[in-house]
């Protein structure tokens, strides 16, 4: 099954709360190994104005996940995720992620094309904090591999 371009402007609901935690953000930070203070020491996070430790800059991946499973997982989609392979992430920060964050996901399908006979989907997840305070917008791009 191909992926459905009609999906393109299709916007999921929110993810419920993800409570970020100063260990999952030291434990983020050792495995992708971000050694500066920032991530695993409060004090010196404090020092440079944050009110946390303050998270990698990939870390939204973890956040994110959710939301990605919303739309991996809708089957009129048409994704085979047996068949995906990682095409691309980016991101845009309006302030860093720090431990207490507590944070929603609202994804968005930007683009759906089919090259090659592959497909790929393209999306957009904006967090924020429950509040409603915009904090990373995160690019994800994925591509179904076609059969071969």
């Amino acid at each position: 099954m191909s992926l459905d371009p009609s999906f393109v402007g299709r916007t999921y609901p929110p993810t419920a709360p993800y409570q970020v935690g100063r260990e999952k953000i030291r434990e983020f930070a050792a495995a992708v190994g971000a050694t500066d203070p920032v991530h695993h020491d409060p004090e010196a996070a404090r020092s440079l104005g944050h009110s946390d430790v303050v998270a990698p800059p990939t870390f939204p991946v973890v956040v994110t996940m959710a939301a990605s499973r919303q739309i991996v997982e809708d089957p009129a989609l048409g994704v085979d995720y047996s068949r995906v392979v990682h095409g691309d992430q980016r991101f845009a920060y309006t302030r860093p992620v720090v431990a207490g964050d507590e944070l929603v996901c609202v994804s968005t399908i930007e683009e759906v094309t089919s090259r090659g006979g592959h497909g790929f989907l393209t999306t957009r997840t904006d967090v924020s904090t429950v509040d409603g305070e915009p904090v990373v917008a995160v690019w994800s791009k994925i591509v179904v591999r076609g059969e071969a």
